[in-house]
């Protein structure tokens, strides 16, 4: 072989050669990779031992991060399992500080008031678990919006003691449509074991009652639970209360515009008579069973506002002290004092504009008079009955008048 041939030879062997070194060059690039897999080892190791210095502790905060329309009462809440808390707070978005308990064995925590509507609250949970190690949690949510929810006002107080025809009445500031599940939320109880219905006389207001008057030195409760309870459409309940009353000796006096006496009753024994003057001929008083909603010892009434006008569009009258006035319906029926009309009246001629009165003195000070024993010796949620006006008989929302629907046509107003 000539030289030349020889070089070309060598020259091709270490062509051949270097193809062989680079192939051995990919695999021990594949071999290397695998070491590269031995540093993953080491590095699940390294993150084990992370893991193992992360707090077991597990927070979970209600209602959920970014939620809106959340309640006011029972929303708001924190607990951990397999940990406890260190430190809960609670803020408004402008930073104001809510009040707040943990738990005796620190694993919840709640607000220890009634959160506001249409506000947005922050809340940072710290806790740790067995071996000290720090969890951390926050959450942030609205609570819902005086337009997408409602509220009951209810008579009578918490806590009060009141006459035996006295009613639970409850005006809702939104029109109920979904008036079951409103009413379901609902309960009025009697310690007597009398039934007690519901019956709605329109889309805002819902009474309860029993088929007779409550028995005297009963007690009534009223529950509400309506927080989440959907009213209507997008429209969600707030409220979730318990209160109760006590119900007083048993009164009910009977007015008769035809005598023009009231006789008072206790346990169905007359226990005073008293001459009335109840309303003109031209202005006769409504009939039927009429509950005491409200006592003044002093009130202005002015004819004006209850449609009594004369030709100049003033009042027919506007007295500014009427004594010992006590309401018997919302549109203006009252059985007060008077001192302006002459004694001879009193037990001979009818000349109110609808009212019953009493024989009183200007001042209410003069504890002697029929209208001031009348009203130092009556409650809210007495009973009046007012009898042979000649008028019609009251109706039954007007006030707190429901007694004048018979049983069957009460319970016929229920939605449950």
């Amino acid at each position: 072989m000539t030289n030349s041939k020889r070089r070309r030879g060598l020259r091709a062997a270490s062509v051949l050669l270097g193809g062989v070194l680079v192939l051995s060059a990919c695999s021990g690039g594949e071999e290397a990779s695998g070491s590269d897999g031995g540093n993953d080892t080491s590095q699940a190791k390294v993150d084990e031992a992370a893991a193992q210095k992360t707090s077991e502790a597990q927070i979970e905060i209600t209602p959920k991060d970014g939620s809106t329309n959340a309640s006011i009462n029972n929303s708001a809440a924190v607990t951990v399992s397999k940990g406890t808390l260190t430190e809960v707070t609670m803020t408004t978005t402008d930073g104001t500080a809510v009040e707040g308990e943990i738990s005796a064995d620190k694993t919840s925590w709640k607000p220890s008031v009634q959160l506001e509507r249409s506000t947005r609250y922050k809340v940072a949970v710290t806790a740790k678990d067995a071996k000290g190690l720090e969890a951390h949690e926050n959450a942030s949510f609205t609570t819902v919006s005086p337009n997408n929810s409602f509220i009951g006002t209810f008579t009578p107080d918490n806590g009060t003691t009141v006459g035996v025809g006295m009613p639970v009445s409850i005006n809702f500031d939104k029109a109920i449509t979904n008036k079951v599940d409103v009413q379901k939320g609902i309960t009025v109880t009697s310690s007597s074991g009398q039934e007690v219905v519901g019956h709605w006389f329109n889309a805002n207001r819902l009474d309860f009652r029993p088929e007779d008057y409550w028995k005297e030195g009963s007690t009534v409760t009223l529950k509400l639970a309506l927080d989440g309870v959907e009213g209507a459409e997008g429209v969600y309940g707030v409220q979730q209360k318990t209160v109760s009353f006590t119900i007083g000796r048993n009164q009910v006096s009977y007015v008769d515009a035809q005598t023009k006496q009231m006789k008072v009753t206790q346990d169905g024994k007359v226990v005073k008579t008293i001459p009335i003057s109840a309303g003109s001929p031209e202005n006769k008083t409504y009939e039927g069973q009429m509950v005491i909603s409200e006592k003044f010892k002093e009130t202005r009434m002015n004819g004006a506002t209850v449609g009594f006008t004369d030709d100049d569009g003033k009042g027919e009258y506007d007295i500014k002290d009427v004594p010992h006035a006590m309401r018997l319906s919302s549109s203006g029926t009252f059985i007060h004092g008077n001192y302006w009309g002459a004694d001879s009246i009193f037990g001979n001629v009818n000349t109110s504009h609808g009212c019953v009165g009493l024989n009183d003195t200007k001042g209410a000070n003069d504890p002697n008079t029929e209208g001031a024993w009348f009203y130092n010796n009556s409650m809210v949620g007495d009973v009046v009955v007012v009898q042979n006006t000649g008028d019609k008989t009251i109706a039954p929302d007007n006030g707190l008048n429901g007694w004048n629907m018979s049983w069957e046509q009460w319970k016929a107003g229920s939605a449950v």
